[in-house]
């Protein structure tokens, strides 16, 4: 990750949420691509040294994107998103989650809403994800489970494909 980036993680437990702001070294149209498009997600949606790889994307309200994040030996890590809401280049809402292979939520893990916007920042961007928990006790088992770090990591990865992107 370049050093002048920003990059704040912010753990609200009484509203139940988490604020990431992350700035980005590309234009904003490129950025929302990134996040919108299966063969550009599974280049860069994992902290290292997992990979993503997408079972199903259907990028529109009411549509889902159903993936894995795959680890070096090739276990997965199933996840589904679920589109809500959708303004293009400004941003998305999503109801997130732990599934297995078949796309069944996982009802033992927190489900989340995140609510992410996109904003020019000069000739950057700048990506502020909320993240709704439906109770502090889900904020803090995330946060256990090392969310700021994996977000960190998987973040610094979308760095790394805007820069091949840009070259």
């Amino acid at each position: 990750m370049a050093a002048k980036l920003q990059f704040d993680f912010l753990a609200d437990k009484e509203k139940s949420t988490l604020t990431v702001k992350r700035e980005f070294a590309g234009p904003r149209q490129l950025v929302w691509d990134c996040h919108t498009q299966s063969a550009l997600l599974d280049r860069w949606f994992a902290p290292k040294p997992l990979t993503t790889k997408t079972k199903h994307m259907e990028f529109k309200e009411g549509g889902y994107w159903h993936y894995a994040m795959v680890t070096p030996d090739g276990q997965a890590y199933w996840s589904r998103v679920d589109y809500l809401a959708i303004r293009p280049i400004d941003g998305y809402a999503t109801l997130d989650g732990f599934t297995d292979e078949t796309g069944v939520v996982n009802p033992d893990m927190p489900r989340s809403r995140w609510d992410v916007t996109f904003t020019d920042l000069k000739e950057h961007t700048l990506v502020t994800t909320v993240v709704h928990y439906n109770s502090p006790e889900d904020v803090q088992k995330v946060i256990d489970m090392g969310m700021k770090e994996g977000m960190a990591s998987t973040l610094e990865c979308l760095d790394e494909l805007l820069l091949k992107l840009r070259a």
